[in-house]
């Protein structure tokens, strides 16, 4: 099956893993759902991931999700630009996310990057998701 928006779907199977309380959760792998996942784990979302490959399917992801004291540390996550709106922002308008308890992640031209990264390399992009 096609999925025409893949950074969404990964979303939206983290959010549903997490309300079920699952340890691990699993996504087809791609060089972008990569780099997002790379900064999950630099900013301490996720445990970590995996690349599994079976003989005859395709390479999936399987994401080890975080939990504190019985509740997920993905609060709150959320896809902001989407294929029917994309949403770039600069970085005097990078908002803090919760006060600076939650991130942007960015696509930039520098590579996939947090808020806080991205405002140290001095440059905006394309806001994929908000983590809370």
């Amino acid at each position: 099956m096609a999925v025409n928006d893949p950074i969404g779907d990964m979303i939206a199977r983290i959010k549903n893993a997490a309300m079920r309380k699952r340890s691990k959760v699993s996504t087809p792998a791609s060089k972008l759902r990569q780099r997002v996942l790379d900064v999950l784990q630099d900013e301490g979302y996720i445990r970590g991931y995996s690349i599994v490959q079976k003989p005859g399917e395709f390479p999936e992801f399987e994401i080890e999700l975080k939990y504190f004291d019985g509740e997920p540390v993905i609060a709150e996550i959320s896809r902001v630009s989407k294929p029917g709106r994309r949403v770039y922002s600069s970085i005097k308008d990078l908002k803090p996310i919760k006060n600076g308890l939650g991130i942007s992640i960015l696509s930039t031209p520098k590579g996939v990057m947090s808020d806080t990264a991205a405002r140290d390399a001095n440059v905006g992009g394309e806001v994929l998701c908000r983590v809370y």
